[in-house]
């Protein structure tokens, strides 16, 4: 189902724009800009939806640097009106699709990829759209730094084998692989939940779960 478009969405980014990452002529990311100098780390969330996950990372790690990217604009208002009104400084917002993100995100720039309940975009003609499909995790190699890991949430089943194989095969290394994230004690003792997370597993859905590495 669509969303519906927001009420003044133009005019409510705008009121609090300050929130976007800051980017060059050929809309590259600048960090520095975006965030000044002093951050130890720097976290992209890849499909941030309303917000929950990203903003209470950047408040849970104060010494990182967020960066969240959403697809739909009507979405993105949400997650930085939120931000806005926690007043968090080390958490910025950007809007594109993620067909581009090495053209726009510097190359081994990222300690941390955050892959949130993407869609699964279940029919397999749809399977190069998945997030987890091998052109973005070549993709994602290029923003990882040395040592650099990919979390991966999803309540699709279907999606987490389909991940599973294609992180193998393009040489990623799995770990902490759960097919029941909420009643692991260790993983779920540093879980941020999702506002979708939160209302399905309320529901009795199982999260699946693992990191990736290189």
């Amino acid at each position: 189902m669509r969303m519906r478009p927001k009420k003044h969405r133009e005019e409510r980014i705008s009121a609090v724009e300050e929130r976007f990452a800051v980017f060059d002529d050929e809309n590259r990311l600048l960090p520095g800009e975006t965030f000044g100098d002093g951050f130890q780390k720097m976290y992209y969330e890849f499909g941030c939806g309303k917000g929950a996950f990203c903003c209470a990372l950047a408040q849970r790690e104060p010494d990182a640097a967020v960066i969240a990217v959403e697809r739909v604009r009507d979405v993105l208002l949400m997650a930085m009106e939120k931000a806005a009104a926690a007043d968090i400084p080390n958490l910025r917002f950007a809007n594109f699709d993620l067909e581009h993100v090495t053209e726009i995100m510097p190359e081994h720039s990222a300690d941390a990829i955050f892959l949130n309940f993407s869609d699964p975009w279940p029919r397999k003609r749809h399977a190069k759209r998945r997030l987890t499909a091998p052109a973005f995790l070549e993709r994602y190699k290029l923003l990882l730094k040395d040592g650099g890991r990919i979390y991966f949430k999803t309540d699709n089943a279907g999606l987490f084998e389909y991940s599973l194989e294609t992180f193998a095969q393009c040489g990623y290394k799995v770990s902490n692989v759960c097919r029941d994230l909420h009643a692991d004690e260790v993983l779920s003792a540093n879980n941020i939940e999702t506002e979708y997370e939160k209302n399905f597993s309320a529901k009795g859905f199982k999260i699946n779960y693992l990191e990736a590495s290189l």
